[in-house]
């Protein structure tokens, strides 16, 4: 596996921090290095949120993600910031509502996925945007087992919430197969 650097943006109350933490922990349970951070405005939610993952097969020792490999984006106020710094082949997934300048589709593989319309409306809760969205990230780059991201999962969503979780997780990454048809 080549070294992936995943930032994930928004606002904050919507996941990104969490999602972050999730995929970071999936990889390493399937026994790669990781490394992760977080920072958002000093509204806890409502401002803007970034939080990121290295992953590597080898030891990290620069913690800092510079040009991410992939940017996931929630909300269009978190895009248009992040967006202007990225690699020329950094994967971009955002929800179907960013608009994202056409010069990007000829660089990049954009992926615009309907993440928080179906957080609503299939697994009918809103909250379920960032396991959506760890779901597609992980389809798209294909980071973590798919048992070790719902044991990863599992381990940070309340109890009584496994199944729904787990169909969220599942949905996002068909999300990306259905776009990449």
């Amino acid at each position: 596996m080549a070294k992936e650097q995943l930032r994930f943006t928004g606002s904050g109350g919507q996941g990104v921090i969490l999602g972050t933490i999730i995929i970071a922990e999936a990889a390493f349970l399937d026994g790669k290095q990781v490394a992760q951070s977080q920072s958002y405005g000093p509204e806890a939610r409502g401002g803007m949120c970034k939080a990121e993952t290295i992953i590597d097969d080898k030891k990290i020792t620069y913690t800092k993600v510079e040009l991410p490999s992939l940017l996931l984006s929630l909300t269009q106020v978190s895009f248009d910031k992040y967006v202007k710094k990225i690699a020329p082949d950094t994967v971009i997934v955002v929800d179907e509502e960013i608009n994202v300048p056409e010069r990007l589709y000829a660089k990049h593989e954009v992926l615009k996925l309907p993440i928080i319309k179906s957080a609503n409306e299939v697994i009918k809760n809103k909250m379920a945007a960032n396991i959506i969205s760890v779901g597609a990230v992980n389809e798209a780059l294909q980071i973590a087992s798919v048992k070790s991201l719902e044991e990863a999962v599992v381990n940070h969503i309340p109890k009584g919430t496994e199944e729904m979780n787990k169909k969220a997780m599942h949905l996002g990454a068909q999300l990306v197969k259905d776009a990449r048809k």
